[in-house]
C-alpha cells in the first residue's frame, strides 16, 4: 500500500512494505528521489534495522546461540503498519513476530516517522526493547536521490560538498565489503567537496566518520539541491551500484558498520552496536532538505 504526506513545500509517497520512501518531489513537479531501476538498482531508500550492511557468512550470535541474517536486516522486507497519519505526518511501525524471531530474537517495536516541515522531511526512527534482555541493534537510512536533478546536466556536474571544512578517515572494506579493522585520510577537494564521478564507487561505498554532520548534493550549474543532515549517526556512506553509469547517488547514515572481516559477530560484542535495556527506548533522526 502507498502513503502520502504533503505540504506547500513538498510532496512524499510511503510505501507499506519496508515503510520504505518512494517518492519526494517539489511544487514543481521535480522527482528528487532515485525510483529504482532492475538495471542499476531496484530499491529507492530502504530503512535499516536491526543491522546494517553484511554479516560474515549471513551470521551472527547473541546469547551463545547463532542466527541468519540477511544484508541490511529484515525491516526493509517486512509490510509496516500505518499507525498515525496527518497531512503532513504519517508514522509506521513494525513489532516482532515468529518470523522475526527465527533472525533476531527480541520483543520489539521499530518505528519509522515521516514529518515535513517547509521544505524539509523530518526521519525518525525509534526502537522499544520489550523483552527482559538487553537488545543490540544499528539502524540506518539508504536513500537514493537522482542525478541529475535538472535536464541539461550531466552526473559530473554535481558533487557533495560538507557543510564544514573537514578531515574525515574512510573506514576501509575489504573486496567483498566488510570492515577491516583500519580506515585512511579521505582527501576532500578544497578540504568540502566530493567531485562525482562513476569510478568512485568501483570499489563500492565510501563510509566516512569524524566528518561534517550535514551534506549537500549541488551543481554550480544548476539550482536545485539536497541537504542531508544527521546530527547522531556517526557515519554517512555515498553509494551507487560499482563499476556502471548509475544516475542517481545514495547518501546513508549509519549508526552502525557491517561485520568484520571473517568474523561472525556476537552482537553483544561488536563495536559500535547500540545495546538497549529491557523497556527501554531510542531514537535516532535524520533530514532530508530540497533547497
Amino acid at each position: 500500500m502507498k502513503y502520502q504526506i504533503k505540504n506547500d513545500k513538498l510532496q512524499v509517497e510511503i510505501l507499506s512494505l519496508g515503510a520504505q520512501m518512494c517518492s519526494l518531489k517539489d511544487v514543481d513537479g521535480t522527482e528528487y528521489l532515485w525510483q529504482g531501476n532492475t538495471k542499476y538498482w531496484e530499491d529507492m531508500a530502504p530503512n535499516l534495522f536491526p543491522y546494517i550492511a553484511r554479516m560474515t557468512d549471513k551470521k551472527y550470535t547473541v546469547y551463545g546461540k547463532t542466527y541468519e541474517m540477511d544484508i541490511h536486516g529484515f525491516a526493509k522486507d517486512t509490510v509496516f503498519v500505518a499507525e498515525q497519519k496527518a497531512e503532513n505526518h504519517i508514522v509506521f511501525s513494525i513489532s516482532d513476530s515468529e518470523e522475526t524471531r527465527k533472525q533476531y530474537p527480541f520483543a520489539f517495536v521499530f518505528e519509522v516517522d515521516y514529518r515535513l516541515e517547509e521544505n524539509t522531511l523530518f526521519i525518525t526512527y525509534g526502537v522499544k526493547n520489550k523483552d527482559d534482555k538487553v537488545m543490540y541493534f544499528g539502524v540506518g537510512g539508504h536513500p537514493g536521490f537522482n542525478v541529475p536533478l535538472e535536464e541539461g546536466l550531466s552526473f559530473e556536474d554535481y558533487y557533495l560538498e560538507f557543510d564544514a571544512m573537514e578531515e574525515p578517515n574512510r573506514v576501509e572494506f575489504s573486496s567483498d565489503c566488510f570492515v577491516t579493522g583500519n580506515t585512511s585520510k579521505y582527501e576532500l577537494e578544497g578540504d568540502k567537496c566530493i567531485l562525482l564521478k562513476h569510478n568512485l564507487f568501483d570499489d563500492d561505498a565510501i563510509i566516512l566518520s569524524n566528518m561534517s554532520k550535514g551534506v549537500t548534493l549541488k551543481s554550480d550549474k544548476g539550482v536545485k539541491a539536497i541537504h542531508v543532515t544527521y546530527p547522531d549517526m556517526p557515519y554517512i556512506g555515498f553509494w551507487h551500484m560499482p563499476k556502471t553509469d548509475a544516475p542517481y547517488v545514495c547518501i546513508e547514515p549509519w549508526s552502525s558498520l557491517p561485520s568484520r572481516k571473517d568474523i561472525v559477530e556476537d552482537l553483544a560484542t561488536q563495536p559500535g552496536l547500540f545495546s538497549l535495556e529491557p523497556n527501554g527506548e531510542y531514537q535516532n533522526q535524520f533530514a532530508i532538505e530540497v533547497k
